[in-house]
C-alpha cells in the first residue's frame, strides 16, 4: 500500500469557509488555489464545450446532486450487470452502461445538421435516432434523416466495424443491437457520415443509425457518442489515441470542456508535482473500461488498513476500479467505504446526521451560525506514485440552509468507480498510446 508523502502530513485538517452560491447559502469547501483529421485540421485536434445534464433546470447544489446520484445508482448497477453477463456462462447478451452526466454538441451530415449528444466513456458505440423511426424516445432536435444527407453511406457486413459490434446481422445492411440494460436499447444500420466538431468536419465515421431506440437515461440528447478503449469509440475512430476532459463544479452552471488529440496534453509549463499520472489497467472481459490500480486510500494522516486485494482486478474479470465521466459520487468496495466511513466519523468533530435527507451514507449536522469547519484531508493512492490529495470540494459538499455537510461517496459490492465530483476542476488526460491516465488540479471555467 503507497505510503502518505512528506509533503502531504502537515495537511490533515482544512477549513471550509461559509460563502452564498446560487440563492441558497452553502458552505464552500477549498483547501488549496488550483493552477490556472481525417484532414488537415485534426493535426491540432479539437475542443467541445460540455454542458450538464442538468444544467437547464434551476436547481440548488443539493437537488442537482440527489438527481445525479439517482443516475449514477441506475448507471452503477448496469456496470454491476455487465461484469455478471460477462462472469456467468449462462449470460449471452452484452450490455453497456449507457447514459451519463454531460451532453456534447456536434453535426452531422452534408449539410450539417446539429444536436446534442451525451457523453459517455463506458460505452463505444457513436449512435443517434434516425428516421424512419419504428420506435423513437422525444428529443430536443429534429430526428436525423439519412435522405437529406449526400454523405451518408451504409456500411458492408464484411467491414472491420461491423464486426466489432458485440450483436449484429447482415441484412439490409450491417444491423446492429446494442443494449445499456435495463430494457433500455438502439437498433438499426451501422453507416458512416461526415461529422463536424466544433468547426472541424471528418469523414466516414462509423455510427448507429437507430430506428428503434427505447429505455430510460436518452432523453437529454439525440444520441450517444462513446469514448470508451474499443474499436466502435470516438477518440479510436479518429486515430487520435488522447483526449482530455476538465469538469466544472457540481454546483456551477458554468460549461466543462472536451479536448481530443493534441489539444488534451497537459501543458508541460505545468509544475511536475502537480501532475499526477497513474498506467491504465486492461480487463480483457470488459475491454472499453478505463481501469486504473488503487492501492490505498489516507484520511487526515490514517491510512486505512485496506487489504492489498480490495481494489484488484480479478481473474474473472470482477472488482477493479474505473474511473467514470458518467458516474457522479465515488463508490468503494463495501469493506473499504466501511474504514473511509469509520475515518472521517471519527476525524470530524461534528454529530452525524442520521435524518437521511440527502441519500448519501455519511452526513454531519452543522452547528448553526458557524462559519467554517475543519474536515480531515483525502488521498487516493494510485499505482505508480500517483497520490493524489483531493481538493475538500471533491469530497465533501455542505449547505447552511439544510444545515448539513456530506461525503460525496458510497459503497459498493464488487467493482469500484472514481466518479466525477471527485475529478471535478482537474484536467483528466487519457493517453491511449501510453496507457496512462493523468491528472492535474485545473480551473475548469477558464479554460
Amino acid at each position: 500500500m503507497a505510503s502518505l508523502p512528506p509533503p502531504l502530513t502537515s495537511l490533515l485538517f482544512l477549513t471550509l469557509a461559509l460563502i452564498l452560491i446560487f440563492v441558497t447559502p452553502a458552505f464552500s469547501i477549498s483547501r488549496r488555489a488550483l493552477d490556472h483529421g481525417h484532414d488537415h485540421l485534426m493535426k491540432d485536434g479539437f475542443r467541445i464545450t460540455l454542458k450538464h445534464v442538468d444544467s437547464a433546470g434551476n436547481f440548488t447544489k443539493f437537488e442537482r446532486l440527489e438527481r445525479a446520484m439517482k443516475r449514477g445508482r441506475h448507471r452503477l448497477q448496469k456496470f454491476s450487470q455487465m461484469v455478471l453477463a460477462a462472469t456467468d456462462s449462462d449470460m449471452k447478451s452484452t450490455v453497456f452502461p449507457g447514459n451519463g452526466e454531460f451532453l456534447m454538441k456536434l453535426s452531422i451530415g452534408t449539410p450539417p445538421e446539429s444536436y446534442s449528444a451525451i457523453l459517455d466513456t463506458g460505452s463505444d458505440l457513436i449512435w443517434t435516432q434516425c428516421k424512419p423511426c419504428q420506435q423513437c424516445y422525444d428529443q430536443p432536435t429534429p430526428v436525423f434523416d439519412p435522405k437529406k444527407s449526400s454523405s451518408f453511406s451504409k456500411m458492408a457486413c464484411s467491414s472491420d466495424l461491423c464486426n466489432a459490434l458485440p450483436t449484429s446481422s447482415c441484412g439490409d445492411g450491417c444491423e446492429y443491437l446494442y443494449s445499456y440494460g435495463d430494457y433500455s436499447s438502439t437498433q438499426g444500420i451501422l453507416a458512416t457520415e461526415t461529422f463536424t466538431f466544433d468547426k472541424v468536419s471528418v469523414p466516414k465515421i462509423g455510427f448507429g443509425c437507430g430506428e428503434d431506440n427505447e429505455g430510460s437515461g436518452f432523453s437529454q440528447g439525440a444520441g450517444l457518442v462513446g469514448l470508451g478503449r474499443g474499436p466502435l469509440s470516438l477518440v479510436t475512430q479518429l486515430g487520435k489515441p488522447k483526449f482530455s476532459y476538465c469538469l466544472t463544479s457540481i454546483d456551477e452552471n458554468k460549461p466543462s470542456t472536451l479536448f481530443i488529440g493534441s489539444q488534451a496534453s497537459v501543458n508541460t509549463s505545468s509544475s511536475g508535482e502537480d501532475i499526477k499520472t497513474t498506467p491504465l489497467v486492461k480487463n480483457p472481459s470488459q475491454p472499453s473500461f478505463y481501469y486504473l490500480s488503487l492501492e490505498g486510500i489516507t484520511v487526515g494522516s490514517t491510512n486505512l488498513p485496506i487489504k492489498k486485494s480490495t481494489f484488484a482486478l480479478n481473474a474473472d474479470g470482477s472488482g477493479g476500479l474505473i474511473i467514470d465521466s458518467g458516474t457522479t459520487i465515488t463508490y468503494l468496495e463495501d469493506s473499504a467505504f466501511a474504514l473511509v466511513k469509520k475515518a472521517f466519523t471519527s476525524q470530524v468533530k461534528l454529530p452525524v446526521d442520521t435524518s437521511d435527507s440527502v441519500g448519501l451514507d455519511l452526513c454531519f449536522s452543522l452547528p448553526s451560525g458557524a462559519s467554517s469547519v475543519e474536515i480531515p484531508a483525502l488521498v487516493f493512492h494510485f499505482a505508480g506514485g500517483a497520490d493524489l490529495d483531493l481538493p475538500g470540494e471533491n469530497y465533501m459538499i455542505a449547505d447552511s440552509s439544510l444545515g448539513v455537510m456530506c461525503l460525496a461517496m458510497g459503497g459498493s459490492s464488487g467493482m469500484s468507480i472514481f466518479g466525477n465530483v471527485q475529478q471535478q476542476n482537474m484536467l483528466v488526460v487519457h493517453d491511449l498510446d501510453k496507457e496512462t491516465l493523468s491528472f492535474l488540479p485545473t480551473e475548469c471555467d477558464t479554460l
